[in-house]
Protein backbone atom coordinates (compact mmCIF):
# COMPACT_ATOMS: atom_id res chain seq x y z
CA UNK A 1 0.00 0.00 0.00
CA UNK A 2 1.00 3.60 -0.57
CA UNK A 3 -0.61 6.29 1.48
CA UNK A 4 1.98 8.69 1.84
CA UNK A 5 4.44 10.06 -0.14
CA UNK A 6 7.38 13.09 -0.38
CA UNK A 7 8.42 15.52 -2.89
CA UNK A 8 10.76 18.47 -1.69
CA UNK A 9 12.92 18.43 -5.11
CA UNK A 10 12.30 22.07 -6.77
CA UNK A 11 10.35 22.74 -9.51
CA UNK A 12 13.19 23.27 -11.79
CA UNK A 13 14.41 19.68 -11.09
CA UNK A 14 11.27 18.50 -11.75
CA UNK A 15 11.64 20.49 -15.06
CA UNK A 16 15.11 18.89 -16.03
CA UNK A 17 14.36 15.25 -14.43
CA UNK A 18 11.20 14.78 -17.07
CA UNK A 19 11.94 17.09 -19.80
CA UNK A 20 8.91 19.00 -18.89
CA UNK A 21 7.12 22.56 -18.17
CA UNK A 22 5.15 22.76 -15.31
CA UNK A 23 1.81 23.99 -16.34
CA UNK A 24 1.02 26.67 -13.92
CA UNK A 25 4.14 26.74 -11.64
CA UNK A 26 2.30 28.60 -9.14
CA UNK A 27 0.49 25.04 -8.31
CA UNK A 28 3.67 23.66 -7.06
CA UNK A 29 5.17 23.52 -3.56
CA UNK A 30 7.19 20.98 -2.06
CA UNK A 31 5.68 18.35 0.31
CA UNK A 32 7.75 16.47 3.17
CA UNK A 33 4.50 14.61 4.12
CA UNK A 34 1.74 14.39 1.29
CA UNK A 35 -1.45 12.01 2.96
CA UNK A 36 -3.55 10.43 0.31
CA UNK A 37 -6.36 11.23 2.85
CA UNK A 38 -6.17 14.94 2.28
CA UNK A 39 -6.65 13.77 -1.43
CA UNK A 40 -4.16 16.36 -2.49
CA UNK A 41 -3.09 17.76 -5.77
CA UNK A 42 0.11 16.65 -6.76
CA UNK A 43 2.38 16.55 -10.27
CA UNK A 44 1.76 14.14 -12.85
CA UNK A 45 2.37 13.32 -16.11
CA UNK A 46 -0.14 11.79 -18.57
CA UNK A 47 0.02 9.77 -21.65
CA UNK A 48 -2.35 12.41 -22.96
CA UNK A 49 0.00 15.31 -22.44
CA UNK A 50 3.21 14.08 -22.32
CA UNK A 51 5.26 16.87 -22.14
CA UNK A 52 3.61 18.29 -19.40
CA UNK A 53 3.15 18.48 -15.59
CA UNK A 54 -0.02 18.45 -14.14
CA UNK A 55 -1.97 18.97 -10.97
CA UNK A 56 -4.06 15.85 -10.34
CA UNK A 57 -5.95 14.65 -7.12
CA UNK A 58 -4.94 11.26 -5.48
CA UNK A 59 -7.85 9.56 -5.42
CA UNK A 60 -9.51 8.66 -8.28
CA UNK A 61 -13.43 9.33 -8.94
CA UNK A 62 -14.32 7.15 -11.39
CA UNK A 63 -16.76 8.79 -14.43
CA UNK A 64 -19.67 7.07 -13.61
CA UNK A 65 -19.64 7.58 -9.81
CA UNK A 66 -22.21 9.18 -8.36
CA UNK A 67 -20.07 11.68 -5.75
CA UNK A 68 -16.34 11.64 -4.40
CA UNK A 69 -16.67 9.48 -1.49
CA UNK A 70 -15.28 6.42 -3.70
CA UNK A 71 -12.08 8.00 -3.83
CA UNK A 72 -11.49 6.49 -0.25
CA UNK A 73 -11.05 3.47 -1.84
CA UNK A 74 -9.01 4.06 -4.92
CA UNK A 75 -6.35 5.92 -3.57
CA UNK A 76 -4.24 2.70 -4.39
CA UNK A 77 -4.75 -0.23 -6.96
CA UNK A 78 -3.74 -3.56 -7.14
CA UNK A 79 -2.14 -4.55 -10.19
CA UNK A 80 -3.68 -8.21 -9.86
CA UNK A 81 -7.29 -7.06 -10.13
CA UNK A 82 -6.65 -4.14 -12.48
CA UNK A 83 -8.83 -5.99 -15.27
CA UNK A 84 -11.46 -7.16 -12.10
CA UNK A 85 -12.55 -3.43 -10.25
CA UNK A 86 -14.97 -1.44 -11.82
CA UNK A 87 -13.10 1.36 -10.92
CA UNK A 88 -10.19 1.04 -12.98
CA UNK A 89 -11.17 -1.70 -15.74
CA UNK A 90 -12.45 0.86 -17.94
CA UNK A 91 -9.02 3.34 -17.49
CA UNK A 92 -6.32 0.54 -17.42
CA UNK A 93 -5.21 2.67 -20.77
CA UNK A 94 -5.27 6.21 -18.50
CA UNK A 95 -1.54 6.05 -17.49
CA UNK A 96 0.37 8.10 -15.68
CA UNK A 97 3.53 8.80 -14.27
CA UNK A 98 3.30 10.19 -10.24
CA UNK A 99 5.81 12.57 -9.83
CA UNK A 100 7.80 11.61 -5.92
CA UNK A 101 10.81 11.46 -4.24
CA UNK A 102 9.98 9.31 -1.56
CA UNK A 103 7.38 7.43 0.49
CA UNK A 104 6.61 6.18 3.86
CA UNK A 105 5.93 2.47 4.95
CA UNK A 106 5.22 1.25 8.94
CA UNK A 107 6.96 -1.36 10.02
CA UNK A 108 4.77 -3.75 12.64
CA UNK A 109 7.24 -3.99 15.76
CA UNK A 110 4.52 -6.25 17.52
CA UNK A 111 1.59 -8.41 16.31
CA UNK A 112 -1.12 -5.89 17.20
CA UNK A 113 0.59 -2.87 15.87
CA UNK A 114 0.83 -1.15 18.96
CA UNK A 115 4.17 -0.63 18.15
CA UNK A 116 5.85 0.37 14.82
CA UNK A 117 8.60 2.08 13.17
CA UNK A 118 8.32 4.78 10.25
CA UNK A 119 10.55 4.15 7.43
CA UNK A 120 11.49 6.88 4.46
CA UNK A 121 11.99 4.92 0.83
CA UNK A 122 13.35 6.18 -1.80
CA UNK A 123 15.82 5.89 -4.58
CA UNK A 124 19.71 5.76 -4.60
CA UNK A 125 20.66 9.95 -3.56
CA UNK A 126 16.93 10.24 -3.19
CA UNK A 127 16.36 10.69 -6.82
CA UNK A 128 13.66 12.04 -8.07
CA UNK A 129 11.14 8.78 -9.71
CA UNK A 130 7.61 8.11 -11.05
CA UNK A 131 4.92 5.57 -9.20
CA UNK A 132 2.92 4.02 -12.26
CA UNK A 133 -0.71 5.05 -12.04
CA UNK A 134 -3.99 5.52 -13.52
CA UNK A 135 -6.19 8.75 -13.90
CA UNK A 136 -9.27 9.74 -15.03
CA UNK A 137 -11.84 13.24 -14.77
CA UNK A 138 -15.20 12.79 -12.99
CA UNK A 139 -17.55 15.65 -13.47
CA UNK A 140 -20.38 16.01 -10.93
CA UNK A 141 -23.48 17.86 -10.89
CA UNK A 142 -22.30 21.19 -11.33
CA UNK A 143 -20.66 20.63 -14.37
CA UNK A 144 -17.48 21.09 -12.98
CA UNK A 145 -14.45 18.63 -13.15
CA UNK A 146 -11.88 16.90 -11.07
CA UNK A 147 -9.35 15.43 -12.21
CA UNK A 148 -7.86 12.32 -10.51
CA UNK A 149 -5.69 9.54 -9.96
CA UNK A 150 -4.25 6.34 -7.94
CA UNK A 151 -1.09 4.57 -7.67
CA UNK A 152 -0.37 1.14 -8.89
CA UNK A 153 0.88 -1.58 -5.99
CA UNK A 154 2.28 -4.59 -6.84
CA UNK A 155 3.62 -7.77 -4.75
CA UNK A 156 6.06 -6.39 -1.93
CA UNK A 157 9.90 -7.45 -2.64
CA UNK A 158 12.40 -8.24 -0.48
CA UNK A 159 12.82 -5.13 1.05
CA UNK A 160 9.35 -3.90 1.53
CA UNK A 161 8.31 -7.15 2.70
CA UNK A 162 10.81 -6.59 5.83
CA UNK A 163 9.45 -3.38 6.15
CA UNK A 164 5.53 -3.28 5.14
CA UNK A 165 5.50 -6.77 7.08
CA UNK A 166 1.83 -6.96 7.36
CA UNK A 167 -0.15 -6.72 4.25
CA UNK A 168 3.35 -7.08 1.99
CA UNK A 169 2.50 -4.53 -0.40
CA UNK A 170 4.48 -1.73 -2.41
CA UNK A 171 3.89 0.52 -4.87
CA UNK A 172 5.07 0.42 -8.19
CA UNK A 173 8.30 2.90 -8.59
CA UNK A 174 9.17 2.59 -12.58
CA UNK A 175 12.74 2.37 -14.18
CA UNK A 176 13.67 5.84 -15.70
CA UNK A 177 13.73 3.61 -18.87
CA UNK A 178 10.21 2.19 -18.42
CA UNK A 179 8.09 5.26 -17.84
CA UNK A 180 7.79 5.99 -21.54
CA UNK A 181 6.45 2.16 -21.90
CA UNK A 182 4.52 2.39 -19.06
CA UNK A 183 2.71 5.74 -20.58
CA UNK A 184 2.49 3.77 -23.94
CA UNK A 185 0.41 1.09 -22.51
CA UNK A 186 2.42 -1.84 -22.63
CA UNK A 187 1.24 -4.85 -20.90
CA UNK A 188 0.08 -3.85 -16.99
CA UNK A 189 1.18 -7.17 -15.89
CA UNK A 190 5.38 -6.58 -17.49
CA UNK A 191 5.00 -4.06 -14.42
CA UNK A 192 3.75 -6.92 -11.35
CA UNK A 193 6.25 -8.15 -8.94
CA UNK A 194 9.16 -9.23 -9.51
CA UNK A 195 9.13 -5.78 -11.23
CA UNK A 196 11.13 -3.59 -8.57
CA UNK A 197 13.71 -0.54 -8.45
CA UNK A 198 16.97 0.00 -6.55
CA UNK A 199 15.36 1.45 -2.91
CA UNK A 200 16.86 2.82 0.06
CA UNK A 201 15.35 2.19 3.34
CA UNK A 202 15.63 4.82 6.23
CA UNK A 203 14.80 4.35 9.34
CA UNK A 204 13.23 7.54 11.03
CA UNK A 205 14.34 6.86 14.35
CA UNK A 206 17.46 8.75 15.81
CA UNK A 207 20.91 6.74 14.86
CA UNK A 208 18.64 4.21 12.81
CA UNK A 209 20.73 2.35 10.00
CA UNK A 210 19.59 2.39 6.31
CA UNK A 211 18.40 -0.70 4.83
CA UNK A 212 18.74 -1.43 1.10
CA UNK A 213 17.57 -3.72 -2.04
CA UNK A 214 19.63 -3.49 -5.17
CA UNK A 215 18.17 -5.58 -8.26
Amino acid sequence: MCYQTRIIKQKEELMERFNTALDDLNDYEPIEFCSAFEYPKTPIITNKNPKKIQFYNWGLVPSWSQDESIRNYTLNARIETLNEKKSFKDVVQNRCLIIADGFYEWQWKTKSGSKKEKFLITLPNEELFAFAGLYTQWTNFNDTTLNSYTIITTEANELMSEIHNTKQRMPIILKKEDEQNWLSGTNYKQFAYPYSNNLIATSLKPNSNQLGLFS
